[in-house]
């Protein structure tokens, strides 16, 4: 059972991960604060302020944001200008009239002075011109396809409903999980074990099995815990690991998830401490650097726990079922051979799966519309599901199937699993 944050958690008997110190919290009471004097002792330099040096503060003029700005100073800067270009055109008439008054050599000077002024009049229209054909209205120029809203049918919205909570993004919702979709193609793994001399499928299950573990002390979010999944295969996958450092591996990329999603992420010393101090400090901050440079610095990887919620809205599914079709994904995260498969993909199967459980109907048009995905590309995932799910639970990586058997989450680890039948009906709808 996850215990609140900052108290000793009761981990199970036999568990690898040690009870929490209480003491190892970074929260400690700040003490009283003393008033500080806004005058200077004697002799000591006058005081400089975060813009300014308050001597010279006559001097310096500092545009703020928000400042009102003197409308007589304006009108002056204005009347100014007005009359430095009353003047010019004094001048400029002057000058004509004297010219007109002289020989024809003036006069011809003069023509050519009005071709000039005629000249000068029209450059500086020229830039009316161009400043009134950009306010034009929108209407009249354009929108390239790409900027344009994507029209979304009434049967398929799902994001009206949610016009007046700004939290839910309704207007961007779909735009932004077609961009996480198409983000994908960035972050595609591969069977990185070839790569891993001293590794095998077998220790990297036994680690993701930990941290699942952790993510239940530590009381974290399912989010943090499928991007520390994510990011330990795409260091692995670029970084030859030993096995004794594998451990170190996969605290430092929860620590790093949790900088990411977490609102309060735990310190380094917790990540120390449920490693049995098997680490030093150095080593840990050492390793994150390493990993962040591999992966250049861009974390932001899409995860299939975020398309399952967003799909699993389509059919208005209830949380039972949500929760089954999570401990589908969840389950899927300790398989060397899902690691290929795309996030929104595995979401997808997960669901569908669920859905055939529950008895809900298969993949509805709506769920091929939000997500992309016909039941022919689902196929190959379900049936590899559905062999990972029906072999025999291997006693030493239990912490998934001990934690979706509790209460909290509906139990739904205990639930029988579809045949296969079933399944394939479903998939030839």
């Amino acid at each position: 059972m996850p215990v609140p944050r900052g108290k000793k958690p009761t981990a199970p008997a036999g568990s690898r991960i040690p009870k929490l110190n209480s003491t190892t919290s970074e929260n400690q009471d700040e003490g009283s604060q003393v008033k500080r004097s806004s005058s200077p002792p004697n002799g000591a330099p006058k005081k400089r302020t975060a813009f300014i040096d308050i001597t010279n503060a006559h001097k310096v003029q500092i545009s703020l944001p928000g400042r009102k700005k003197d409308p007589a100073k304006k009108q002056a800067k204005k009347t100014s200008s007005a009359s430095v270009s009353t003047k010019n055109q004094t001048n400029l008439k002057k000058s004509l009239s004297v010219s007109s008054e002289g020989t024809p050599d003036d006069k011809a000077k003069t023509d050519t002075d009005e071709e000039r002024e005629e000249a000068v009049q029209k450059d500086a229209a020229a830039p009316v011109e161009e400043l009134a054909a950009a306010a034009a209205p929108s209407a009249a120029r354009e929108v390239p396809a790409h900027l344009q809203k994507q029209h979304i049918p009434e049967e398929f919205d799902i994001d009206s409903e949610n016009s007046e909570d700004c939290f839910m993004c309704p207007e961007y919702a779909k735009e932004i999980f077609d961009y996480l979709k198409q983000r994908e193609e960035k972050f595609v793994l591969f069977n990185y074990m070839p790569k891993q001399p001293s590794l095998n499928p077998e220790m990297r299950a036994i680690l993701i099995d930990w941290l699942v573990e952790v993510q239940e002390n530590f009381e974290l979010y399912h989010e943090t815990l499928y991007l520390a999944v994510k990011m330990t295969d795409h260091y692995l996958s670029q970084t030859p690991v030993h096995r004794e450092m594998l451990q170190l591996v996969g605290s430092t990329t929860m620590l790093i998830a949790s900088k990411f999603e977490e609102r309060s992420p735990p310190c380094v010393d917790d990540f120390l401490y449920i490693c049995d101090d098997a680490y030093k400090r150095e080593e840990l901050i050492s390793t994150e650097a390493n990993i962040l440079q591999a992966l250049r610095f861009d974390i932001n990887i899409p995860i299939p726990y975020r398309f399952l919620r967003r799909y699993a809205k389509c059919v208005s599914a209830g949380m039972d079922t949500l929760t089954l079709a999570r401990y589908f994904c969840e389950m899927s995260l300790m398989e060397m051979e899902m690691v290929a498969v795309r996030g929104s993909l595995l979401a997808s199967a997960c669901l569908l799966m669920a859905l055939v459980t529950k008895d809900l109907g298969g993949w509805s048009p709506i769920l091929q519309f939000h997500s992309g995905y016909q039941t022919s590309d689902l196929a190959p995932v379900v049936r590899k599901l559905h062999v990972m799910l029906s072999a025999p639970p291997d006693d030493k990586l239990r912490a998934i199937r001990n934690k979706y058997s509790h209460k909290v989450f509906f139990e739904v680890a205990t639930l029988p699993l579809v045949s296969m039948d079933s399944l394939e009906k479903a998939l030839h709808q």
